[in-house]
């Protein structure tokens, strides 16, 4: 009877999708295929497997320690299951596949003391209901030299059965990241700084599906070249989750210095996150994306006050995002530990953002005043902003 070792992936709320499944389907697919694209050549196959993917060696057990690593940040999958397969379809012969299977996992494992299976019927012509399959499994391991009780409500270990074009058996299964497909929702521009938010804030939308596009102020001679090298390797560690991206890094010293002696001290943090908005707006338009991202939790500080966001949303035509706006500072602190952008963010090299910051920002600005002063000066600002655009150097990440 032939069984072997291999990887069930689970996908959710792609499943939900009616019409566009199949699109997301092939793009997660696609997704892993790439990433597993130099292992084991010619003998690694994953294919659909009614409402799963299956990743087998067809020649042999899989080797999931080599596998798992290069697939489980993509984004779009709930879990791995470490599964048996087999092409056995008669019950009386899956009942000792069953048996053998949960003995071996039995081995590795102290103090259990009640079990339950669980089956998931996907092929409606099997003879067996996913009840009746799920006690005549049972009755195999309750009458074994394995000494469990059964507990259907709160077992100690739960067997998995899944009847689809092969039968599968698996107990343990890791958690994915969730999510839809990297760039099944469009694309986006990300302002990236050095600071806690905006990676969480990448990443965010980047789960949802939004391939980003990240964009750095660079401020020299007032801020270093440690703090490019700070967004850098947070570019890095987000692209672990996205693959390769282009990170944009936009000179911005010469605007800030013009806003600096042209605006008012407690309104200049609102007329420096306006012009990072319209050079964003014209590298999204460049690049095709259809919105802005930013790391903007309401009430944070003064300049993300329901008021002052309002005041800077004229300055793109496109929709922002902002994907931390509920959230607070724990949170997202909490969310930066989980993807390993915490320690790159605590670095003390500081960004454009922390400098120029006037003793008392305005709060609660006018967005009519806001724009009829940005008015006045844009005559100037303007070269400053085309300028910023033609200098700015791309970074493969």
């Amino acid at each position: 009877m032939d069984v072997k070792k291999v990887l069930l992936v689970k996908y959710g709320e792609i499943s939900l999708r009616k019409g566009n499944r199949a699109h997301f389907e092939h793009q997660l697919l696609d997704a892993i295929r790439w990433n597993l694209k130099n292992i084991n050549k010619g003998n690694l196959r994953v294919v659909r497997e009614q409402g799963r993917f299956l990743i087998e060696d067809i020649s042999s057990d899989i080797n999931a320690d080599i596998v798992l690593p290069l697939i489980r940040h993509i984004f779009g999958i709930t879990g791995f299951c470490h599964a048996i397969k087999t092409s056995a379809r008669n019950i009386n012969d899956l009942q000792p596949i069953a048996l053998n299977f949960f003995c071996e996992y039995m081995q590795k494992k102290q103090g259990v003391q009640t079990f339950k299976v669980e089956t998931k019927r996907s092929d409606k012509h099997y003879p067996m209901t996913s009840s009746e399959i799920s006690a005549a499994i049972g009755e195999s391991i309750f009458h074994s030299n394995l000494n469990l009780k059964v507990n259907l409500r709160s077992p100690d270990v739960t067997l998995w059965t899944e009847i689809r074009n092969h039968v599968y058996f698996y107990v343990e299964s890791e958690v994915g990241v969730g999510g839809l497909p990297y760039g099944a929702s469009g694309k986006g521009v990300l302002l990236l700084s050095g600071g806690f938010d905006s990676p969480v804030a990448g990443f965010l939308a980047a789960r949802r599906g939004v391939k980003i596009i990240p964009i750095y102020f660079h401020s020299p001679p007032f801020v270093s070249e440690r703090a490019a090298d700070k967004v850098r390797d947070l570019a890095a560690e987000i692209a672990k989750y996205t693959g390769k991206m282009t990170l944009y890094m936009v000179p911005f010293t010469d605007t800030q210095l013009y806003l600096r002696d042209n605006v008012h001290p407690e309104k200049l943090t609102i007329m420096l996150k306006r012009a990072m908005l319209r050079l964003a707006n014209t590298i999204a338009e460049k690049e095709k994306a259809q919105c802005i991202i930013t790391g903007d939790s309401v009430g944070q500080v003064a300049s993300q006050t329901i008021q002052s966001l309002a005041a800077v949303n004229s300055a793109a035509t496109l929709p922002i995002l902002r994907p931390l706006s509920t959230m607070d500072k724990q949170e997202i602190i909490d969310m930066a530990m989980k993807i390993n952008t915490y320690s790159i963010s605590s670095r003390p090299y500081e960004d454009c953002c922390t400098i120029f910051v006037a003793k008392h920002p305005e709060n609660k600005p006018n967005t009519k005043v806001i724009e009829r002063i940005e008015s006045q000066i844009f005559e100037g600002l303007a070269p400053l902003l085309a300028k910023a655009i033609d200098n700015a150097i791309l970074h493969e990440v």
